[in-house]
């Protein structure tokens, strides 16, 4: 407990307050290192406590009264919103003022703030670059930058503000990196800052509950209907995630349409309807979260049961942040994925290192897939293929008899033989 009895004594009671015992492994590992004003790069699992982990020393380095010094930049306004609360609980324990830049929000109203001089600014990377251009955020003054989920804020749509907010600030600016996946930030970031000490604690940390990973085989067109029979199973209540909008949108309509309620996080929706759907899901007022990697950026929910992969990921960084939603702070936790025959391959590659288990929805109930299952799906296959295959052979055959039917060739003479006859005999005298 030597680290808590280092800590300011507000922060001690505080902590205790919290329920916070021995800090975890990142906390205890990081604080040393960020006192000491090194530049870290922190990687840990999600839900292991790096948020305090860099906070509480961080903190300790600021001066009241002298601006904006410490900047915390995270990829979505949700995150932001959370960091924020978090900073704030802490710093103004010991007067310090925290002010959140985020995009969606009155920037007028962030303009003002900002005359109060907040020592801690929290954002995300547009709205934060937009205030530096507009030289409404002192970035010379900026002596501690944190750079919070960074494999997310080096990703296409977030780089380039990131590296121009990183260019803005002075070089001599202590930076801290963290993440839950390991990544090489001293190429697509960090040129100016020469050295980095990597700080990853992913195989000695034991904050994660037991997690256990499965998947259900089961065919695209199919899936609805499985995701059906999971919702009305007792206790289910989970993250279903997509990788593309437009299917979500469709699952979505689809599952109302059937009477299974549920929400949907898409990143065209205004900050009302995101914090709408958040809160009809924390209350339980539904048992499913629909959305997508990108939407999701930011989501923390303590004590979720389930995250479901609707369709496999694309990467192993996505299946690991997309189950990394479950499992947090000591709670137990179960990560599905769906997959049919030809993505069993995709899927073991994607979670790789995972010990996945084959399960099935069993009279309401989630349960292993066992030999004597896999041989009853077997002959069912089977004598459904016995049954289809004479009426399809019949069917072609039907066709191909047809096709080969000959053409009837009249010969000139003959063509339109009744008509004429009928005409002739009209013309004869009665």
């Amino acid at each position: 407990m030597e680290f808590v009895t280092n800590l300011p004594q507000p922060w001690q009671t505080y902590w205790n307050e919290l329920g916070y015992q021995a800090p975890s492994v990142i906390q205890a590992r990081c604080y040393e290192a960020l006192m000491a004003q090194e530049n870290v790069v922190g990687v840990s699992p999600t839900g292991s406590g790096k948020t305090v982990a860099y906070l509480l020393p961080l903190l300790q380095q600021v001066k009241l009264g002298e601006g904006n010094q410490l900047l915390i930049l995270l990829p979505s306004q949700e995150l932001a919103v959370q960091v924020a609360s978090v900073a704030k609980s802490w710093a103004e324990l010991i007067g310090i003022k925290v002010q959140s830049l985020i995009g969606g929000a009155n920037v007028k109203r962030q303009v003002e703030k900002l005359k109060e001089k907040p020592e801690v600014l929290v954002g995300t990377p547009g709205r934060v670059h937009e205030l530096i251009k507009a030289k409404k955020v002192k970035a010379h003054l900026i002596k501690m930058i944190v750079l919070d989920e960074v494999d997310q804020l080096i990703e296409v749509s977030e780089l380039n503000a990131t590296k121009h907010i990183l260019k803005a600030v002075s070089n001599d600016s202590q930076l801290v990196c963290v993440s839950a996946t390991a990544v090489d930030i001293q190429e697509r970031l960090a040129e100016s800052w020469s050295s980095l000490t990597v700080i990853d604690v992913t195989a000695e940390d034991q904050s994660a509950g037991n997690v256990s990973h499965g998947f259900i085989r089961v065919a695209p067109r199919k899936r609805l209907e499985t995701l059906k029979k999971l919702a009305f199973i007792k206790g289910f209540k989970g993250i279903v995630f997509f990788n593309e909008l437009q299917e979500m949108g469709s699952v979505a309509d689809k599952l109302a349409y059937q009477g299974v309620p549920n929400v949907t996080l898409a990143s065209d929706q205004n900050k009302l309807e995101r914090k709408l759907a958040l809160s009809a899901f924390a209350e339980d007022k539904v048992s499913l979260l629909l959305t997508t990697d990108i939407a999701a950026r930011g989501l923390d929910f303590v004590a979720l049961p389930f995250v479901l992969h609707y369709d496999v990921p694309y990467s192993a960084e996505s299946y690991t942040h997309r189950s990394g939603r479950t499992g947090r702070m000591g709670n137990d936790g179960t990560v599905l994925a769906f997959a049919g025959d030809y993505e069993l391959k995709d899927l073991k590659k994607v979670a790789k290192g995972y010990q996945l288990t084959e399960l099935s929805v069993h009279s309401s109930q989630l349960v292993p897939v066992t030999a004597a299952m896999k041989e009853e799906a077997l002959k069912n296959k089977k004598v459904e293929g016995k049954i289809e295959q004479p009426a399809t052979q019949k069917n072609r055959a039907a066709a191909k008899g047809k096709t080969k039917e000959p053409r009837k060739h009249k010969k000139k003479d003959q063509k339109n033989k009744g008509a004429r006859k009928a005409k002739q005999n009209s013309n004869k005298p009665n």
